[in-house]
Formats: C-alpha cells, sequence, structure tokens
C-alpha cells in the first residue's frame, strides 16, 4: 500500500459502491487511513441481456477486479461472496469475510402480497437458476423470465409491469434501504439461498501483510464458518454457473448446520439434505454433504445438465 493510502476496487453498481463505502467508512473510521475507491466495470455489468449460465457465470463480476489486485492497480477488493467463484486466482485469497446481512430471498410485487398468492401463469423475474428450480418446483405454473441488470433497473421494470414479481437477494434490497418494497421474505425452506449470499467478502494480495491487517477487524468469525461449509460443498459438487445449486450454512451453539440442494431447472427434480458438524471442521462439513447430495441423484442430474447446457452453447 502506498503509505497510509488504501484504494479498493469496487464494480460501480449502486449496491456494490454501498457495499465498498461501508467498508471505506469502517476503515477510516477504525483504522484512521485515507481510502479510495477505484470503479471497475466488469464484463459481467457489461452484459446485460444474456442469462449468466450462458456466459461464463459468476466470475464474470470478479476477472477485471482481480485483474487490478494482481497488477496494485488496487490493494483490496470488495465482493458480494456469492459472485466470488471457489477457485482464486495464484496469489490472491478472501483475507476477511463481513457479519452477514439477511441470507433470504426476498419476494416483490406491485399487485400480490405474497408468493402464494400469484394467480396461474404469473411472470416472475429472476436472474438466478437456483431461484427458478426452487420456484418451479413449487408452483410449475408459473412462467420464471430470466432478469439481469442491477438491483434498481429489476425492481423498476417489475413496476413498469414488465413482470407481476421479481425474486432479489434480501440482502441487497435492505442495504439500499429498500426494505418497505419488499412484500415477503422467502424462508430458507421456501428458497434455500445462494452460497455466500447476504456476506461480503474482500479479497487481497496473499503477501500484502499491511492490507490483510486493515480490514481483519471486520471479519466475523461464524459468517466465515458458514460461507467456508457452504462454498466447500459447491466446490466438491464442482458447480458451475449452468447447474441450480443452493447451500445455507448458520452457526448454532457448538456446531455447524448445513442445507443444500441439486436441482433441474424445471424444478422437476431436486436433491435436497441437511447436515451439521464441528466448528473446527467446516470444510468436512461441506464435503460430506456434497457427497449425500452426488448419491441422492445430483451426480445424475448435473450430469444431465452440463450436457444440455453444452448443447445449447453449440
Amino acid at each position: 500500500m502506498g503509505g497510509s493510502l488504501i484504494r479498493l476496487g469496487s464494480r460501480a453498481s449502486m449496491l456494490a459502491l454501498w457495499q465498498a463505502e461501508y467498508v471505506k467508512r469502517e476503515l477510516e473510521r477504525t483504522a484512521s487511513l485515507r481510502v479510495e475507491i477505484v470503479k471497475i466495470r466488469t464484463t459481467g455489468d457489461a452484459i446485460l441481456d444474456t442469462p449468466l449460465a450462458r456466459v461464463g457465470g459468476k466470475g464474470l463480476f470478479v476477472k477485471e477486479i482481480e485483474e487490478a489486485l494482481l497488477s496494485g492497480r488496487v490493494d483490496l477488493a470488495v465482493h458480494s461472496m456469492k459472485d466470488v467463484p471457489v477457485g482464486l486466482p495464484d496469489g490472491l485469497g478472501i483475507v476477511c469475510v463481513t457479519k452477514r446481512e439477511d441470507p433470504r430471498d426476498a419476494f416483490l410485487s406491485v399487485r400480490y402480497e405474497r408468493f402464494e398468492e400469484l394467480p396461474q401463469g404469473a411472470r416472475v423475474g429472476t436472474s438466478s437458476l437456483r431461484r427458478q428450480t426452487q420456484l418451479l418446483a413449487a408452483r410449475p405454473d408459473l412462467g420464471v423470465v430470466s432478469l439481469r441488470g442491477n438491483i434498481d433497473s429489476r425492481i423498476r421494470k417489475m413496476e413498469e409491469g414488465a413482470y407481476d414479481a421479481v425474486i432479489l437477494a434480501a440482502a441487497g434490497v435492505r442495504r439500499l434501504g429498500w426494505e418497505g418494497k419488499i412484500r415477503q421474505y422467502l424462508s430458507v425452506e421456501q428458497s434455500i439461498p445462494a452460497i455466500g449470499q447476504g456476506a461480503l467478502g474482500i479479497e487481497a494480495r496473499l503477501d500484502d501483510e499491511l492490507a490483510t491487517k486493515a480490514v481483519a477487524f471486520l471479519n466475523d468469525a461464524e459468517t466465515r464458518l458458514a460461507v467456508c461449509a457452504e462454498r466447500k460443498m459447491l466446490e466438491r459438487l464442482d458447480g458451475g454457473c449452468q447447474a441450480p445449486i443452493a447451500g445455507y450454512a448458520k452457526v448454532l451453539a457448538n456446531e455447524i448446520l448445513l442445507t443444500g440442494m441439486v436441482g433441474r431447472p424445471d424444478g422437476s427434480e431436486i436433491a435436497r439434505g441437511s447436515r451439521s458438524g464441528p466448528l473446527d471442521a467446516p470444510e468436512e462439513l461441506g464435503i460430506a454433504l456434497a457427497e449425500e447430495l452426488l448419491m441422492k441423484g445430483g451426480r445424475r442430474i448435473l450430469e444431465e445438465v452440463y450436457i444440455q447446457a453444452k448443447e445449447g452453447k453449440e
């Protein structure tokens, strides 16, 4: 780092900048450092007319920011953990995971108070195959439509009548101060969250001890354990962006409870499971649940989903 100045790399969306500003304020307040936010346009921000599964998935939201880290253009990167692939470039690491916001999915609609009230054939917008799978499993009559863009543009499209409802991560809506627009929070049993949903991750060069130490106070031990278990489950499943995979862990008194699922995009088949394990073995817990899901039909589902995705690109 250049003296007492820390440069934070961030996407330029409204939510990403809120997250970066939060880290900036905390660093300035607690560590008495000067902090500059460097806005970086990612490939994921540039491609808004194609589902993520067809163009490369979550890594599209971090690739350019990680390149800036490796080149020394920025010292730290602030990410939504649900956007961070399990495989990181050599020399980089997630050095801090902040306290998790609400991990649930949120139901927003102009006309309907609850998901259960949607009429047959209602148009529901979402950018997530994970949500699509679980929504269609509960309501195969719905018309689930791919919806890309920033949170504000997704909500605006719904309010203009393009969709009867949209499903968004509650954490992002709440962080932007739009909690009043949420009609219903979907329970984690109704819609298992995305891996890392609601948590922020701060990435740094592993050889930059000053940057790593600067953000250590923001690390939340319980959230880090939970997200570690979720990400290890995803890694063992070898989950790419074409496969609907969900996982949510929470720390109880002295153990971690992890719930996960693998499903078909049309919701016709879902393998679900839950396991608990000791606090000192989150990775082993993630692997164990992944193996259980594979045995319950997840392996066959994943193989068929990837074959279909490959055929769709050809």
